[in-house]
C-alpha cells in the first residue's frame, strides 16, 4: 500500500497534466521509437566494425559527415509539418528512420554506410522539428513542460535500448547486432504507426508573408547559437570526462558507466519538474545563467581530480556529475521554454528546425573541442571550458530581452508572438 501510494505520488509529478489521450500516445511512440535509437546509439559501432568489418577511421568520419549532412534537415522538414499535416510528416521521418536501420542491416562497404547513416540522422534531426507543432498542440498551454516530460521519456527508451544492445555486445557475432539493428528498424515502423492514429491538427494561418520568417529572426538566430554552444556540455560526460578518467586519473573503467547512470536517473527523475518552474522566457535566461554556473563548478571540480588519489577522485566525481546535470536540466527546461515561446504559433516546427540546428551543431563538434582543450591542454582545458559555458549563459538574459522589445505581444502576456524581428 506505501509502495503503491508513493508510484502514484512519483507518476503525478512525472505525467503530462494536459493533452489527454493524444499526448499519452504520443509519448508511448517516442518511447518506443527512442528504444530503438538506444540499441543503435550503443551496437551501432561495434556493429559496423565487427560486423560490416569498416575500419575504425573510416566509421568515426562517416558519423561525423552524417552528423554534419542532418544539420539542414530540420527546417524545412518543420516547415513542411506547420503547412500540413504534422503526424503526417513526423510519421514520415521515423519512417526513413526505419528504412536508414534497414538499409544499415545491408551495409556491406563504406558508400552504403554512408548513405543510410546519413539517412538516419536526417531522419533524428527531422523528426524533431516536424514533431514541434505535435508538442505544442499537445503541450496546452505549457508545451515546454511537455517538451521537458518527452525528454524524460527519451532517456528512458533509450536506457531501454542500451540494455537490449548489451545483450548483443556480450554475444558479439555479426547474427547478434544484425537482430539488433533490425530490432531497431522494427521499432521505427511501430512508432511511425503509432503516430498515424492522432488526431490531425490544422495548421495555423500565417500571419506573415515571410516564408522562412525563422531564419529572419535575429534575436531567436542568436539565441540558437548560443544555445548550441551551450549544448556542447552534452559531450563532456560522453567524450571528455570518460578520456580524462582512463587516461589521466587512471580510475576503473566501471566510473564510466557511473556517469552515464548517475546523469540519466536525474534526468529521468527532474527533467519534467525543472521544465516546470521555467514559465516565461525570462525565467528560461536565469536557467540558462544557472546552468552556465554549473557547468564551470562541475568543470573546476573535475579538472582537481586529477590532482587528487584515486579514491578522492572517485568521492568528487558522482558530486561532480550531479552537479553537471542539474546545469543540464536547467539548460534543458530553458532552452524548451524559449524555442516554443518565442515562436509564433504558425511556424512552431520551423523555428523547431532552427534551434535544433544549434543544438546539432554544438553535439557535433564538441568532441574534438573538448578532447583538445579538456584531453590536450590538461587542468588549464577544463577551466576554459567551464568560463566558455558560463559566458554563454551569462549573455542569454540580454538577447531574451532584445527579443521581447521585437514582440510586444508577448510582453503584454498574451502568449502569441509576431513572428518578426
Amino acid at each position: 500500500m506505501i509502495l503503491d501510494t508513493r508510484l502514484r505520488r512519483w507518476t503525478a509529478h512525472v505525467l503530462p497534466k494536459s493533452g489527454g489521450r493524444p499526448a499519452r500516445l504520443l509519448a508511448f511512440a517516442t518511447l518506443v521509437s527512442t528504444t530503438g535509437y538506444g540499441v543503435y546509439l550503443t551496437a551501432g559501432v561495434l556493429y559496423f566494425t565487427n560486423a560490416v568489418h569498416l575500419p575504425t577511421a573510416q566509421v568515426g568520419i562517416g558519423l561525423t559527415i552524417a552528423g554534419a549532412v542532418s544539420l539542414a534537415a530540420g527546417i524545412p522538414f518543420g516547415h513542411l509539418a506547420d503547412r500540413r499535416s504534422a503526424t503526417t510528416v513526423y510519421s514520415v521521418t521515423l519512417g526513413l528512420g526505419m528504412v536508414s536501420m534497414a538499409g544499415l542491416c545491408l551495409a556491406h562497404d563504406f558508400w552504403t554506410f554512408l548513405a543510410f547513416a546519413s539517412l538516419g540522422a536526417v531522419a533524428q534531426t527531422a523528426g524533431q522539428a516536424a514533431r514541434g507543432p505535435l508538442v505544442q498542440e499537445y503541450g496546452g498551454e505549457r508545451p515546454a513542460e511537455f517538451r521537458g516530460y518527452l525528454r524524460a521519456i527519451t532517456n528512458v527508451g533509450v536506457s531501454l535500448g542500451a540494455l537490449l544492445a548489451g545483450w548483443g555486445v556480450a554475444v558479439d557475432t555479426s547474427y547478434a547486432y544484425l537482430l539488433l539493428i533490425g530490432g531497431s528498424a522494427v521499432s521505427y515502423a511501430a512508432s511511425a504507426m503509432l503516430v498515424l492514429f492522432l488526431p490531425r491538427i490544422t495548421p495555423k494561418p500565417v500571419r506573415t508573408g515571410a516564408r522562412w520568417v525563422a531564419l529572419r529572426d535575429r534575436p531567436y538566430l542568436v539565441l540558437t547559437l548560443l544555445d548550441g554552444l551551450m549544448a556542447i556540455q552534452y559531450r563532456v560526460l560522453t567524450a571528455a570526462v570518460p578520456l580524462w578518467l582512463v587516461d589521466r586519473i587512471l580510475a576503473p573503467k566501471w566510473s564510466v558507466s557511473v556517469v552515464m547512470l548517475v546523469n540519466t536517473a536525474i534526468v529521468i527523475l527532474f527533467q519534467v519538474r525543472a521544465s516546470r518552474g521555467v514559465t516565461t522566457p525570462v525565467l528560461g535566461g536565469r536557467a540558462f545563467r544557472r546552468a552556465g554556473f554549473a557547468f564551470l563548478i562541475a568543470a573546476v571540480m573535475i579538472s582537481f581530480m586529477a590532482e587528487t588519489p584515486v579514491w578522492l577522485a572517485m568521492v568528487l566525481l558522482p558530486i561532480a556529475v550531479i552537479i553537471h546535470t542539474v546545469g543540464e536540466i536547467w539548460q534543458a527546461a530553458g532552452g524548451f521554454e524559449l524555442s516554443f515561446a518565442l515562436a509564433p504559433r504558425h511556424a512552431v516546427g520551423q523555428y523547431q528546425g532552427l534551434f535544433g540546428m544549434g543544438l546539432g551543431l554544438g553535439v557535433t563538434l564538441g568532441p574534438a573541442l573538448l578532447i583538445t582543450l579538456c584531453i590536450g591542454w590538461g587542468v588549464p582545458g577544463w577551466w576554459v571550458v567551464g568560463a566558455l559555458f558560463a559566458l554563454t549563459g551569462l549573455a542569454v538574459p540580454p538577447v531574451i530581452r532584445w527579443a521581447e522589445r521585437d514582440r510586444p505581444h508577448l510582453r503584454a502576456g498574451t502568449g502569441e508572438v509576431s513572428g518578426t524581428a
